[in-house]
Parts: structure tokens; C-alpha cells; sequence
């Protein structure tokens, strides 16, 4: 049965993340942000941290934590700066498809490189034609004698322009659909693999996003992951995975908001007193704290089952919807509590409200977490 409650060693993981936070993220999170630069040396300090590749198993040189453990990292993360916690989870990201359908010599090389030194691995699946829609992609994967060839363009990939590893998708026909994806692996210093500009975002500006462009790049049999075709299979795998991941950096954000919103509202008077003794500012508050321990309780079963081995689809989606649509809206209560002081960037809900908007976008928009919740219940017998 489901129990909420940390172990010991999950209460010391939390401490450690959380320390990490408060001295290396939030002192340097507005500059990197306003910069639009790439905090290498905060990445490294989460690397020899033990912070990042946290669910490499130990046969890999990791530490062989569970997906709950990296959640609950990844909330704290993300309570400092959620392009710092985007970039950090997202080399857990690139190493889903290598556990999921790898094999064991596949994972002893690739995945030990993750652990043995300082690298990306990037999670190549979007395009520009086909995001939360996988099946429709269009780069392609041909047979070349005894290899193959990889040609295609991917799309809004994290770390792209500092991954040394690429994970990703690619059809053998687009005729096919669904059934033509299949997965690989493959060093981003392969001959014609190229990576397109830096994009300009809204928010989450400490975290590169680039494309990723494969022209004619050749691969073997050994870059293959799974069965030929399959490879739709691996994706969904990795996303009920994935998502609850999202969830925990919502409920970071969440927390970050309810804690500034506290803090501001007890110190800045209107009428003679403390916003905070005003009902409608006292609403928005609790709407977060409601929010907050809403979506902290979802992503943590949604990790539980994934740890347990339970089908979780829904509850992966339910927990990335939730969180990312909660999150939206309590940036946006924050900024309102802090009134015109949030909308400078002199306040960090500015940033929040910013970074927040990616939540209902990458990784499934919240309009394809409605689509997976409903399918999956109307299927039910």
C-alpha cells in the first residue's frame, strides 16, 4: 500500500538537496537567468554532489537510487531555479531509453560514462512537426548494408549544444506510425550530427534548448535500442517514467511560491497592517499550500508505482497535469500578491511565473495528459 512517509536516507537525500539549493542555486539563479547563460559549474557541483544520474544502478558505477529519490531531489532543485533542476533531470531523461530497452552491453558503455565523468545526455524526440504527437516524426532510420543511416531534425532538445550522448527516436517509414519508431543511442561527436542555435525562451533561460540535426549519420546495430520498430513502446515507457519527475520540480515551484508569498504578505502593509491579514491575500495563500501538498502527494505515488512496477500512465499524467496547471496559476497568485513589486524582476516570482509555463508544455502538453487520463478510463472494462 501506498505510505507517503521518507525513510532516513530519504530525509538525509532531501537535506543534502535542499542545502545544495540554498547555497549554490538561489544566490546565482537570477543572474544565470537574466544572462540566458548555461551554469556549468553549478552542474558540476550537482555531479560531484551525487546529484545528477541519480537512478543509475550500481552495476553502472551509480548510486542506484529509485525514481521516488530523484523526485524528491529534483523538488528541491527546483525550488531554487527550475531551468537548473530542468537541465539536471534531464540527463535522467536521456538515460530512460538505455534502462528501459538497453542492453547489458549498451548500458556498461553508456551508462557508465555518466557516472565515471562530468557529461549530457540529451533525450532527442520532438520536431518540428511532431511533439506530443511522437508518432508522427519524421526523421528516418534506413538500412545501409550492414548499418544504417539516420537523416532528421529534432526539435526543443534540452542540453542539446553540451550533450556528449544522444538518446532518441527516429521511424523506419512514417507510412508506419507508431509502429515504425525505433529508439538509439549515439556520441554527438558522429560524423554529421550538428546542433542548430540556442533558442530565446520566455522562461527556464539557464537551460539551453536547441536542435539537433542528423544528416546521413551512420549507425550500427549496436546503437539500437530494442527491437527494431518498437521503439513507440520504449518512448511511452520512458515518458510514465519521466513525468512524475515533472510533478516533483511543480511542487518545488509551488513551495517557492507559498514561502515568498508568506514572507512578502507579513511584511508589506496597505491599509494600516500586514496584506497578509487581508482575507483575499490570505485565499491565495492557502490555495497554494493546498496546491502544493496536492501535487506533492500525487508525483510521490506516481514514483511509488513506478519504483513498485505498477501500471501508471494515468497517474504519472494526472501527477504532471496537476502539478504543472497548480504551479501556473500560483506564479501567477504570487506575482499578484506581491502586486506591482511582482512584476519587476527585483522579485523572484517574476521569474517564477516565467519559468512556470513550460511545465504545461514539455514532456506531453497538459491538453495530451487530458487526452492519456481519458483514454486510459474509457478503455477500462
Amino acid at each position: 500500500m501506498f505510505d507517503p512517509t521518507y525513510t532516513d536516507e530519504q530525509n538525509a537525500l532531501i537535506q543534502t538537496a535542499r542545502k545544495f539549493t540554498r547555497e549554490s542555486i538561489i544566490p546565482v539563479a537570477h543572474d544565470y537567468d537574466e544572462a540566458e547563460k548555461f551554469p556549468v559549474d553549478v552542474f558540476k557541483a550537482a555531479f560531484d554532489l551525487g546529484l545528477m544520474n541519480i537512478e543509475i544502478p550500481e552495476a553502472y558505477g551509480g548510486l542506484g537510487y529509485h525514481t521516488l529519490d530523484g523526485c524528491i531531489v529534483s523538488e528541491e532543485l527546483a525550488y531554487g531555479c527550475a531551468a537548473i533542476a530542468t537541465s539536471v533531470m534531464c540527463n535522467h531523461l536521456g538515460a530512460l531509453p538505455l534502462l528501459v530497452a538497453g542492453t547489458e552491453e549498451q548500458k556498461q558503455k553508456h551508462l557508465r560514462r555518466l557516472t565515471e565523468e562530468f557529461i549530457f545526455i540529451s533525450y532527442a524526440c520532438s520536431e518540428p512537426e511532431a511533439g506530443s504527437d511522437v508518432a508522427s516524426m519524421k526523421t528516418r532510420l534506413v538500412r545501409d548494408g550492414n548499418g544504417w543511416r539516420l537523416t532528421g531534425q529534432k526539435r526543443w532538445i534540452t542540453n542539446a549544444g553540451h550533450a556528449s550522448i544522444f538518446t532518441g527516436f527516429a521511424t523506419l517509414d512514417p507510412a508506419l506510425g507508431h509502429r515504425g519508431i525505433t529508439a538509439f543511442v549515439v556520441d554527438s561527436d558522429r560524423p554529421g550530427i550538428s546542433i542548430g542555435k540556442k533558442e530565446k525562451k520566455l522562461g527556464q533561460r539557464a537551460s539551453e534548448t536547441c536542435d539537433v540535426i542528423f544528416e546521413d549519420v551512420p549507425l550500427t546495430d549496436a546503437d539500437i535500442l530494442g527491437e527494431p520498430g518498437k521503439g513507440f513502446y520504449v518512448a511511452m515507457e520512458v515518458f510514465d517514467r519521466s513525468r512524475p519527475m515533472i510533478g516533483s520540480q511543480c511542487a518545488g515551484m509551488i513551495r517557492r511560491c507559498l514561502d515568498e508569498s508568506a514572507r512578502y504578505a507579513k511584511e508589506r502593509k496597505t491599509f494600516g497592517k500586514p496584506i497578509a491579514e487581508h482575507q483575499a491575500i490570505q485565499f491565495m495563500i492557502a490555495e497554494m499550500a493546498m496546491a502544493y501538498e496536492t501535487t506533492r502527494l500525487l508525483y510521490n505515488k506516481a514514483a511509488w508505482e513506478v519504483d513498485k512496477g505498477i501500471r501508471r500512465t494515468n497517474t504519472s499524467a494526472i501527477a504532471k497535469c496537476v502539478g504543472a496547471d497548480s504551479v501556473v496559476k500560483c506564479a501567477a497568485d504570487a506575482v499578484q500578491v506581491f502586486g506591482g513589486y511582482g512584476y519587476t524582476r527585483e522579485y523572484p516570482v517574476e521569474k517564477i511565473y516565467r519559468d512556470a509555463k513550460l511545465m504545461q508544455i514539455y514532456e506531453g502538453t497538459s491538453q495530451v495528459q487530458r487526452m492519456v487520463i481519458a483514454k486510459n478510463i474509457l478503455a477500462r472494462g
